[in-house]
């Protein structure tokens, strides 16, 4: 673990993308870096997350290597997959800042909306989860982008979160996701995938 939070300083990758100002506590910094395996132990034990393991270990339902092996060439191709998702999401809890794999989905999500009330019903819900100030899953983003949102509310449109949610994806791409490349869980996905995890259980 020393060598991974080593090479995460190297690489000077802040968790910019998963703390507000007011979490940059020493506190909140110590428990993020510490206790991995435990964290992971938590997670995989909960409903969401405990399907990740149970269905790679099931050979029916396994990725292959080659599967996972894709996840560490980029975040879409991660994204793309239903058990690389999954298992980003369970990183990003232990970052506490799912939220912004949450957001993104969401964004998804609406964009495949069609009818006018459709979009403004989900717009208004996206906003009130993500994007107003002290939201409960507000995500990390300039006020020239959240004022611009907010005054969409009133003719949302299919766009209308693009800008946030292309911001949002170059967060994770540039600051988790390299970090879930290196880190443990995902060095445990491929030894499941090759049918040798034998460490964390679930």
């Amino acid at each position: 673990m020393r060598e991974y939070f080593a090479f995460v300083s190297s690489q000077n990758m802040a968790f910019t993308d998963c703390m507000k100002p007011t979490d940059l506590s020493t506190e909140k910094r110590g428990i993020k870096r510490k206790n991995w395996r435990n964290r992971i132990g938590f997670f995989l034990k909960t409903n969401s997350s405990q399907s990740i393991l149970h269905l790679m270990k099931n050979r029916s339902y396994r990725p292959t290597a080659d599967d996972v092996h894709q996840w560490a060439q980029s975040l879409d191709k991660l994204l793309s997959h239903k058990y690389g998702k999954a298992a980003f999401c369970i990183f990003l809890k232990s970052e506490f800042c799912e939220e912004n794999i949450e957001f993104w989905t969401a964004c998804e999500d609406y964009r495949t909306l069609t009818s006018d009330t459709e979009l403004a019903t989900k717009a208004n819900s996206i906003y009130e989860e993500f994007i107003k100030n002290e939201a409960p899953k507000e995500i990390n983003l300039d006020f020239h982008t959240k004022n611009a949102i907010m005054q969409s509310l009133h003719e949302p449109t299919a766009t209308s979160f693009l800008a946030a949610q292309r911001k949002v994806y170059s967060l994770m791409e540039n600051n988790s996701y390299p970090r879930f490349i290196y880190s443990d869980l995902y060095k445990e996905l491929c030894a499941v995938a090759r049918g040798e995890g034998k460490h964390i259980k679930s």
